[in-house]
């Protein structure tokens, strides 16, 4: 990833709307949500929520899928990771010590005990 990608992605971010439904999409994944009810649940104008998740997805953060009539929108998780990696790549100046808190904190949601049973 290069600064321009980077900025292009925080930029798409760093709007109140995109980042509530960027943050809901994560929560949603990996089934997804029809723009319809994505715009009902954060209760926008469905045109509106269109425009947004353009921006996210020209920034690389949110894929599409048609099924039938409905676009269902992903969290696209590889983008995401890339811009996490791109912002910790040089982290600490290689100081495991310093980086093992922050990648602690990044990885609870992924580890066999934070799944619901």
């Amino acid at each position: 990833m290069d600064n321009n990608i980077a900025i292009t992605a925080l930029g798409a971010l760093a709007q109140s709307t995109r980042l509530e439904t960027f943050r809901l999409l994560v929560r949603l994944e990996p089934e997804g949500i029809a723009a319809g009810e994505l715009a009902r649940l954060i209760d926008i104008p469905q045109n509106t929520m269109s425009a947004h998740l353009a921006t996210l997805s020209r920034a690389g953060l949110v894929k599409s899928e048609r099924q039938s009539r409905s676009i269902i929108y992903r969290a696209d998780l590889d983008g995401l990771r890339e811009l996490i990696l791109f912002l910790l790549k040089d982290c600490c100046g290689g100081a495991t010590e310093l980086c093992a808190p922050l990648l602690a904190e990044l990885t609870p949601c992924c580890s066999p005990e934070a799944k619901p049973s």
